[in-house]
């Protein structure tokens, strides 16, 4: 288990950060996979409402999924800067500590969601019709937190080493067992939207089991009682990454649910549309997410190792790489997207014509501005690397502002493209906080020694 640790401080960044980001990226094939199956089994089987009703509750439960998410990444980029260090008695005590604060934010979330699930749904003014769906599959999900937790931090361990093939293999396993349960859930024992919530929670066990058990393998995380003693300090340095990160993500869903607000007016069927297109949002960023996880554990660990100029070359080699995936990803939906989309609407030929129409016009504008898109994901993943979460959350609520204040205000002058509009403009305004952050703290970074740079140009 030991060589599928990776030390990223050696060798050259474009490589290393492509050659990392590929297995991530393969398993957020296969995790957008069983959420695309998900969507598909539910739209055909079950039909729009259905379909609306997991339109209507996406954004209250990325909400949850973003906080969890949000803590444990913050909780890796301090594994990867002690690891990238060398300080493996220390990364001992983090990887205890965040293990420790995950196990109370897991249970403290299953207690606010479920009291958030009514009241939430009711304030989005969710329409009557795909209202108790919303609230089951809530409900569901809601409980299972505490496995959506588990599977995050033992990823987050995995790679701030450097380890991007556990989490893939993970991701494959937790994908077929998903899509084999959603069929046997909802096809044959007809339990209906439940059975997809279910099916989800089932495979996200399934792995997080898969990577506890190659934890448990690497020598250097062999853990004692006394790495799990609290210590004041260290976990008041893991809650300052990761609280800006989770806020970031709570505030970027609440403009989210602000958007569900102006969505739900417009009926269920592009209730329906809408929602068909933020399924394939996750196919849209697979390569983004990717890439940040990859900055993340790059920038943590050279920075740990006190090697600067590995970080600008690694951001520009990383730029680059973004740029030109997006504009291949772009280029395949807008060639396929409606024929893609086309599998998760079902309903009459009316209501089918026009769910799809809505959901190919804003997965136009999306793929169209794609490269808007990488940039963030790359530049706030660099700035998390370099240990700071408050600038990313700066941008957090950028995207919340530019976000809520065009889908409120377009759409009354210029219809539903409005809305669709309202994701181009979140994007463009944390771009203008994340370079120009990203530009200021480069320049802060102290000098390497002279012999780093032969390592760069090498």
């Amino acid at each position: 288990m030991a060589n599928r640790t990776k030390n990223m401080t050696e060798g050259k960044p474009g490589a290393l950060i492509l050659t990392f980001a590929l297995p991530l990226m393969a398993g957020n094939v296969f995790q957008q996979l069983y959420t695309v199956v998900d969507t598909m089994v539910v739209g055909k089987v079950l039909g729009v409402s259905a379909l609306a009703a997991l339109g209507a509750a996406d954004w209250l439960n990325w909400m949850m999924l973003g906080i969890i998410q949000g803590f444990t990444q913050g909780f890796g980029i301090l594994m990867a800067q002690e690891f990238g260090a060398k300080q493996y008695g220390r990364l001992r005590k983090v990887v205890g500590s965040a293990g420790v604060l995950s196990v109370f934010f897991a249970f403290l979330s299953v207690t606010v969601g479920q009291l958030a699930v009514e009241p939430v749904l009711d304030l989005l003014q969710t329409p009557d019709a795909i209202l108790d769906g919303a609230q089951l599959y809530l409900r569901i999900m809601f409980m299972g937190l505490p496995i959506v937790t588990a599977y995050n931090l033992f990823a987050c361990i995995l790679r701030s080493l450097g380890d991007g093939q556990t989490p893939l293999q993970a991701m494959v396993v937790a994908s077929v067992t998903n899509i084999a349960l959603d069929l046997l859930f909802v096809i044959v024992f007809h339990w209906g939207i439940a059975g997809a919530a279910a099916a989800t929670l089932i495979a996200q066990l399934v792995s997080g089991l898969y990577c506890l058990y190659f934890i448990c393998r690497i020598e250097l995380l062999k853990m004692s009682r006394q790495d799990f003693q609290v210590e004041r300090g260290l976990c008041g340095k893991l809650l300052f990454l990761g609280f800006p990160m989770a806020f970031q993500n709570c505030i970027i869903a609440v403009g989210g649910m602000i958007i569900q607000f102006v969505v739900n007016g417009f009926g269920v069927v592009f209730i329906a549309g809408y929602t068909a297109t933020n399924k394939l949002y996750g196919i849209l960023e697979i390569a983004a997410t990717s890439y940040g996880y990859a900055m993340i554990t790059y920038v943590g660990q050279n920075l740990g190792a006190g090697k600067s100029r590995r970080i600008r070359q690694g951001m520009r080699d990383a730029i680059i790489i973004a740029l030109v995936t997006s504009v291949v990803i772009a280029a395949v939906m807008l060639g396929f997207g409606r024929i893609i989309l086309g599998w998760f609407i079902s309903g009459t030929p009316q209501e089918m014509e026009a769910a799809l129409e809505v959901a190919y016009r804003y997965l136009t504008i999306m793929s169209l501005c794609l490269p808007v898109l990488y940039i963030l994901h790359v530049t706030r993943a660099a700035i998390q690397g370099m240990g700071n979460t408050l600038l990313p959350m700066a941008s957090g609520i950028a995207e919340f502002l530019m976000r809520t204040v065009t889908a409120l205000l377009l759409p009354i002058v210029i219809g539903e493209t409005g809305i669709y509009l309202a994701e181009i403009a979140a994007w463009m305004g944390a771009d203008v906080v994340l370079v120009s952050s990203y530009f200021v703290m480069v320049r802060k970074l102290p000098e390497d020694k002279g012999e780093e740079m032969t390592e760069v140009c090498a």
